[in-house]
């Protein structure tokens, strides 16, 4: 089964997608997924929520704003799209993910039909 996990932070760690490619901690979490059989399938750092735009559609109108939107400490830092036998396996690899040890990493299965 397919799992997405986002990753949630509050974006004190501005490191760019280059910089955590070589990142000890990323690299060892890789590492483990490979040793498991969870299959990485993609994934990737957003850019900080102040880069966000929101669009809504209301009434035949399209609403657009500039972010960030939600009032809170944790934003969506990006994402990771992993496979793996059991919901168990997926929150052993979200507990494992670097980013877990200051956020929080949401594991929430895939709709496949």
């Amino acid at each position: 089964m397919r799992y997405m996990l986002m990753i949630c932070d509050d974006e004190s760690d501005g490191r760019g997608p280059l910089e955590l490619v070589g990142d000890p901690g990323h690299v060892a979490w890789i590492d483990y997924l490979d040793r498991r059989g969870i299959a990485f399938l993609d994934g990737v750092r957003l850019r900080p929520s102040t880069d966000a735009t929101k669009v809504q559609s209301r009434n035949g109108e399209t609403l657009v704003s500039d972010g960030p939107f939600v009032e809170a400490k944790e934003q969506i830092g990006g994402f990771a799209l992993i496979e793996c036998a059991h919901l168990d396996d997926a929150i052993e690899a979200a507990a494992r993910h670097p980013f877990a040890r200051h956020g929080v990493v949401e594991v929430r299965p895939v709709w496949d039909e």
